[in-house]
């Protein structure tokens, strides 16, 4: 017979007697893989499933698991999301585009102080369709992932002072896991938008 009626979320174990009534987890490790499954559940399985997961610093260098520098140029330093995940090196996670379809768009300073896009921001997403977007590690940019043809990577800024970057090979996007909205786990074609941004 169990000792208590509560149960952690996570691991189904009992819940210690001195927790909080609001409690979910009978531990911090419970509660840090619970967060960690719930980022792996809102990235799309056309980004989980490849072998192509680096870690990286606070200043967005590459790592690998094991601490060394890495490189979005050499498959030999990169590795699973599952292997990646588990690492507590650097600070996050780092999704490597290597010129197979999957493209970025990587918009600077998208959003509002209240979590609203920016008009020009807005206008993206709309032409984007239903891609996954996540929210990018400042809090104020969105990543936009979907399949499109881009072979060098560009840097474009519009009239009203914004920015968006566009990658296909080459480079290593920081993987948040923190979707914006409503946007779906999985890919779409961007490719009229990428090409209306890159012309």
């Amino acid at each position: 017979m169990r000792k208590t009626e509560r149960l952690c979320a996570w691991c189904g174990g009992d819940m210690p007697t001195t927790a909080r009534a609001d409690a979910r987890f009978c531990s911090t490790r419970c509660r840090v893989a619970s967060h960690r499954a719930a980022k792996a559940d809102a990235v799309p399985d056309e980004l989980r499933t490849r072998a192509r997961w680096v870690r990286h610093s606070a200043t967005k260098v590459p790592l690998t698991t094991a601490g060394k520098a890495a490189s979005s140029t050499d498959p030999r330093t990169w590795t699973t999301h599952e292997q990646a995940s588990a690492s507590t090196v650097g600070v996050g996670l780092g999704f490597v585009l290597d010129g197979d379809g999957i493209t970025c768009l990587d918009l600077d300073r998208a959003l509002n102080a209240d979590g609203t896009p920016k008009p020009w921001a807005a206008d993206i997403l709309r032409r984007a369709g239903a891609t996954y977007v996540e929210v990018s590690r400042s809090g104020e940019g969105l990543h936009v992932f979907g399949y499109a043809d881009v072979r060098q990577g560009r840097r474009i800024r519009r009239e009203g002072g914004y920015c968006v970057e566009a990658y296909g090979t080459g480079r290593f996007i920081a993987v948040t896991g923190r979707r914006f909205r409503g946007a779906p786990s999985t890919l779409a074609d961007i490719s009229a938008v990428t090409a209306a941004l890159t012309a």
